[in-house]
């Protein structure tokens, strides 16, 4: 009887205990941007794009049809677990906050599956943050100032972009070298290579090429250079 009760007791306890465990922001092993000095100019710039701003984050494509098309596709490989709304607004911030920052979307997407796993509250054993991992000092350089913003999605995903494309310009537009520093670890083929591979399996999307249009029937004969005899016609 002891027995029975102690563990009444013990499975209320250790059910509020993993309930809390579960609100608290997930790990992930992710490396970390490291602090780098910026020149004013550079800082103010990087500020500025990464100002957080009320448009929707409308993205565009060359059709309704493709936009539907890559949204559908996209949503269909996303593990997300949050209602439809959600996981569309996420993936029009994604391509709306990439493409803005010069960056491949799906490139992105690649991006985060490897620093967090798609989640939007985790946190590395560095501190870095948030579905594009980002470490609190950027608030201080080009933020708010405030850490906890970068739980944000909107601000996590566009200050990741533009670091990201930071990185880029300061490697010359080599993306390999632009991952290694965005992850801490420059010139190590770990990270670079991890996310090329999720873009490449998972994230891939070729948009679907216009049709030819047809000849249209009656038109004239293409001219004939002078001196060049005209093709045989068919018999």
């Amino acid at each position: 009887m002891r027995g029975a009760r102690s563990r009444r007791l013990w499975l209320p306890a250790a059910l509020a205990a993993a309930l809390a465990f579960a609100a608290l922001p997930a790990r992930v092993h992710a490396g970390a941007q490291q602090y780098e000095p910026l020149a004013d100019s550079v800082r103010t710039a990087l500020a500025t794009a990464a100002r957080a701003d009320r448009t929707p984050p409308e993205p565009r494509f060359r059709t309704v049809v493709e936009k539907a098309r890559w949204l559908t596709t996209m949503n269909e490989r996303l593990p997300l677990r949050e209602d439809y709304r959600i996981r569309i607004d996420f993936l029009k911030t994604v391509h709306y906050e990439a493409t803005r920052a010069g960056l491949d979307p799906q490139m992105v997407l690649g991006l985060i599956q490897v620093e967090s796993g798609f989640k939007k509250y985790a946190v590395s054993y560095a501190g870095a943050r948030g579905y594009m991992q980002i470490m609190p000092f950027w608030a201080d350089l080009i933020g708010n100032g405030h850490a906890r913003s970068l739980f944000e999605m909107r601000v996590n995903i566009r200050m990741g972009c533009v670091i990201l494309r930071h990185y880029l310009d300061l490697e010359n537009g080599d993306l390999y070298m632009a991952l290694g520093r965005y992850n801490g670890s420059r010139g190590k083929p770990e990270y670079p290579n991890a996310v090329t591979a999720a873009w490449k399996k998972n994230w891939n999307w070729e948009p679907e090429k216009p049709p030819v249009p047809p000849a249209k029937a009656g038109a004239p004969a293409p001219a004939v250079k002078p001196g060049v005899p005209p093709p045989p016609s068919n018999p």
